[in-house]
């Protein structure tokens, strides 16, 4: 296998880590206002994601960085095509982690609740955002023979990337509400479960007809065998909701989420933009490669920096394992 299709699928992981470890991130900021009946709560829900939330926004970077490092020219013609969403995102981004950070800093109700609002819309841009940008590069742009894009700077808004905006988006709330599960007790972790159960049948009906568009337009039959285990992890997660097996159903919906990456940039390969003008004009993995030596720069970097980053976050995560109640959250104090 080239170092060109290995920092292929680097590049698919890193997106996955960040769809799966920042998607129930963002589920959680949804769902504040809907399953935190007041304060405490919604206290209790920000504190399950508090060690880890920042963590997970490092996924992002990584992988847009590994796109510029590996494959300039996907890197450049993508989030050129895409700048206004990705500023949203970014903005949103920005919010979201200011709102965390100053919510608790002044003991009013009205400050808390301009704050939660902002919370709540930080969590919901980026999904939108990076499931249309991921959409796109994935159902392509009307690029000419130089790789540059024909038309306005809307031309990545059309109809299936959005439906690859509301997918993200879909899979980030039931993501967020069995990490929610997982994560809490009481009547909070029943709600969320209950939640869970009803939203999950609605909520992945976006992703499964992206999928589906995808396999139609560009599949192979391997990619219809991810395609087809993504469906089976999702019915799976939704039984273990119902059965109450949360771990087991948060576990499903990782599977589900790989599964669906792998069918979507499987489609992809060996393309990494596609022309919807002309085949011919699409940018290919060979093509937008770096070259050899720097390749193999980033190999070596990757393979010492890496190991520490899945060490570092995986201990994170083991440290704050335990559940957390109500009964967890100290009274307000406030300077």
């Amino acid at each position: 296998m080239s170092l060109e299709t290995i920092w292929f699928c680097i590049i698919v992981a890193f997106w996955l880590g960040y769809l799966f470890l920042e998607g129930f991130d963002f589920g959680v900021g949804m769902l504040l206002p809907v399953l935190g009946r007041d304060n405490t709560e919604r206290r209790v829900m920000i504190n399950t994601i508090g060690p880890v939330w920042d963590g997970n926004e490092v996924w992002l970077i990584v992988a847009a960085g590994a796109m510029f490092a590996a494959f300039p020219s996907w890197y450049a013609s993508l989030f050129s095509a895409t700048y206004l969403p990705l500023l949203l995102v970014l903005l949103a981004l920005i919010g979201r982690g200011v709102a965390f950070e100053y919510r608790g800093k002044v003991d009013s109700a009205r400050w808390r609740r301009n704050w939660d609002r902002v919370i709540v819309l930080g969590s919901w841009i980026p999904p939108l955002g990076v499931g249309l940008i991921l959409t796109t590069t994935v159902l392509g742009l009307p690029l000419d023979e130089h790789g540059n894009r024909i038309g306005g700077a809307f031309e990545s808004v059309r109809w299936d990337t959005l439906l690859g905006a509301l997918a993200v988006v879909g899979f980030a709330l039931v993501h967020g509400a069995a990490f929610l599960a997982l994560k809490t007790a009481g009547d909070l972790r029943e709600r969320a479960r209950l939640f869970a159960v009803r939203a999950l049948p609605v909520a992945l009906l976006p992703l499964f007809a992206l999928l589906a568009v995808v396999q139609w337009r560009s599949g192979a039959l391997w990619t219809l065998v991810a395609l087809a285990v993504a469906v089976v992890a999702a019915v799976v997660a939704w039984r273990k909701l119902v059965a109450d097996r949360d771990g087991q159903a948060f576990a499903a919906l990782g599977v589900a989420i790989a599964a669906a990456v792998v069918t979507l940039f499987g489609s992809l390969y060996p393309d990494v933009l596609p022309s919807t003008l002309d085949p011919a004009n699409s940018l290919t993995v060979a093509e937008t490669a770096s070259s050899p030596y720097t390749l193999e720069v980033i190999t070596w970097v990757g393979a010492f920096g890496a190991p520490a980053v899945l060490v570092y976050q995986g201990w994170t995560y083991w440290v704050f394992r335990k559940r957390i109640s109500a009964a967890h959250i100290p009274p307000v104090h406030t300077p």
